[in-house]
């Protein structure tokens, strides 16, 4: 097997497909339509300037209801001295818009009149025989002269405009009824790949959900393009072969998802060079590295021999995980297409802000890291979420992307980085960080805290991360549920021991059950912590400082169970539900984890402990507006019948002040 496999810097790659978009003319706009102007016109990019045809008004219109005058006729009008004007002759009444008479420079709001009739009486103020004012007013008073808003052949909008609600406005009050606009780009998207099933089928072991080109497509559709998706082509040389040579002469650019890497059902590469040029296979980017560019060449007219009439493809294949394929889409995608529309690149805000643990890196590789983002104080935090490439959901959670360059091997905690956001600043100032261990119901607070217009973003590092978190400034809150040893209390000694004279706030949020997680109908017959020890039994652990491994390790003591004879001891997870789902997938017989994990997976629950799990609050923000909702949610009779619905919880503690510090 040849493999091809051979990642060059994300700067080289960029410089090639740049050199050949550009051999292949394709490094501008890709052309030009004219359509009429209605509402479907919003975020087009214009093609051609749009010049003023007529004047915006095209006349002299009263801004006001009220009398048209001739200024001259008002002077000396004061308050003790007021003047009649008669109608017809002296003045006449306009509505708001209507064209001033050509003797008229002025109006005078119908306000600003006393009508005048028979008798006294006026059946209609705005017909009454004569008006008596009581004010001079100024010529071209309450009137919009001829062209104030727009003037004739005057320049409207430029080239290269991206449509707006009031462009269209502006298009449309200067005379203009169709545009030239930017034509969208047409990318086809093609799933590949023997393991995926399409969305709603139903799931046998080895199959994976086909979503990554909904991914895919909504990118483009956000970006301004227009999309063509394939259904999913079998890991077969000649049907993706033919596919591509379908999509090539349907579209501008072609998005080949999976089979990207050198492995024995990986054919991206093959067609590409089979129907083109192959530029890159493989990039030094993380994640994301198995990229391949390339041309399809697509022949307008067969019969010919002229190589003038070959027309250029750019072809993109897409790493098969969720995370690289979107984060490719990032890359190399949207710029293309923002290049071909005529529009600028997206320029992301850019902040500074300090890890809040230490990261490494591949040395030869530029390092996409996401992590979620706070501000503590008077410092912004980045705290790196899930590495793995197959984990889309840290691409929701993430508030943006920290980049290290290649080279950089990593970062210790507490290093500055520069992060591009997803997510406004203001988006930001109203984040509730939490730090420490994991639990259920505050997934159930996040979704209550967003009617409240505040976020909460959790970052799951163990109760004693939490509290070290605090201790470094680091996070609003955390989660902890630390038992100590010698006195059975929770949280309070190891509050003491590493937050010395710190101002707190320890409040009850739950107490719940804690158990043995294992396999629906329990097949191998796990009773208690003993069984542990039993050769056949595979354990899932939770990682170092995490308050249920505290809990385990306790009892593991007191029952006299030596730590070494559980396989799996040192197999950690950083979550319940990652736990669960170790069990459930058959990589652990069973793991010590929260009832809710266990239903929530399908899994059998054997209870063995009760806890209770503290937020651990400092006072500065404790009393502050940010957390404000948070603590009100707490007393919501509402959110605690929800957690109360959750397995093994019993909120009957919650809100209730532990202790209060120092």
């Amino acid at each position: 097997m040849k493999v091809y496999l051979h990642d060059i810097p994300l700067d080289e790659a960029r410089a090639r497909f740049d050199q050949a978009l550009r051999a292949a003319n394709l490094s501008g706009r890709l052309g030009e339509e004219e359509l009429p102007l209605d509402e479907d016109l919003l975020g087009r990019v214009l093609a051609r300037a749009i010049w003023a045809k007529i004047s915006s008004p095209h006349y002299h219109a009263a801004a006001m209801d009220g009398f048209a005058v001739r200024a001259g006729d008002t002077v000396g009008a004061m308050p003790n001295t007021p003047l009649v004007l008669s109608i017809g002759s002296d003045s006449v009444y306009v509505d708001t818009g209507d064209a001033i008479p050509a003797w008229a420079d002025a109006v005078i709001p119908i306000e600003n009149v006393e009508p005048l009739g028979g008798g006294g009486v006026v059946q209609d103020p705005r017909r009454p025989e004569a008006v008596r004012i009581r004010s001079s007013v100024t010529p071209w008073s309450h009137i919009r002269p001829m062209g104030e808003d727009i003037v004739a052949t005057q320049l409207v909008l430029p080239a290269g405009q991206q449509l707006r609600p009031v462009d269209l406005g502006a298009i449309a009050a200067s005379g203009s009824i169709s545009v030239w606009v930017a034509r969208k780009p047409r990318v086809s998207v093609i799933p590949t790949g023997n393991e995926l099933v399409s969305m709603g089928s139903d799931l046998m072991a080895g199959d994976i959900i086909e979503y990554n080109s909904l991914v895919l497509s909504a990118q483009v559709r956000a970006w301004g393009g227009d999309v063509i998706r394939f259904p999913i082509a079998p890991d077969d040389f000649s049907a993706i072969t033919a596919v591509v040579k379908e999509a090539a002469g349907k579209s501008d650019l072609i998005l080949l998802n999976a089979g990207s890497s050198a492995g024995s059902e990986d054919y991206s590469a093959r067609v590409i060079e089979e129907l083109g040029d192959l530029l890159v296979h493989g990039v030094a980017v993380r994640p994301g590295h198995p990229v391949i560019i390339g041309m399809v060449h697509q022949d307008d007219d067969p019969s010919q021999a002229d190589s003038s009439r070959v027309r250029y493809v750019p072809i993109i294949g897409v790493p098969g995980y969720p995370v690289s394929a979107a984060l490719t889409g990032e890359i190399f995608v949207e710029p293309l297409i923002k290049r071909w529309l005529g529009l600028r690149p997206v320029e992301p805000i850019v902040i500074s802000a300090h890890l809040t643990r230490k990261i490494t890196s591949p040395p030869g590789d530029d390092d996409y890291v996401r992590v979620a983002i706070g501000r503590v104080g008077e410092k912004i935090l980045a705290a790196p979420l899930s590495r793995g490439a197959g984990v889309i959901t840290s691409l929701v959670r993430a508030d943006g992307l920290a980049i290290l360059p290649r080279g950089s091997q990593g970062l210790p905690a507490g290093s500055e980085v520069q992060v591009r956001l997803y997510r406004s600043t203001a988006e930001i100032d109203r984040t509730i960080l939490a730090v420490g261990s994991h639990d259920i119901a505050l997934d159930l607070l996040a979704q209550h805290l967003a009617g409240y217009d505040r976020r909460l973003a959790s970052a799951n590092v163990g109760s004693l991360g939490g509290l070290v978190a605090i201790k470094r400034g680091e996070t609003h809150l955390a989660g902890s549920h630390l038992l100590d040893p010698q006195t059975g209390e929770y949280n309070l000694s190891y509050i003491h021991q590493y937050l010395p004279g710190r101002g707190l706030r320890v409040i009850s949020l739950v107490k719940r059950q804690q158990g043995l997680l294992v396999a629906p109908g329990n097949p191998k017959g796990v009773q208690g912590l003993a069984d542990l020890g039993r050769e056949e039994i595979q354990f899932v652990n939770r990682q170092r400082g995490a308050g249920t491994r505290v809990l385990l390790d306790y009892h593991l003591d007191r029952e006299g169970i030596v730590a070494s004879r559980i396989r799996g001891y040192n197999q950690e997870e950083y979550t319940h539900l990652a736990v669960a789902a170790a069990v459930a997938s058959g990589r652990a017989d069973c793991g010590l984890g929260i009832a809710a994990a266990a239903q929530a997976l399908g899994l059998d629950f054997i209870a063995l402990y009760e806890e209770r799990y503290d937020l651990v609050i400092p006072v500065e923000y404790y009393e502050s507006d940010l957390l404000g909702p948070l603590l009100e949610i707490l007393a919501d009779p509402q959110f605690r019948h929800e957690v109360a619905l959750l397995p093994g919880y019993d909120p009957g503690c919650m809100g209730g002040l532990i202790a209060e510090l120092p």
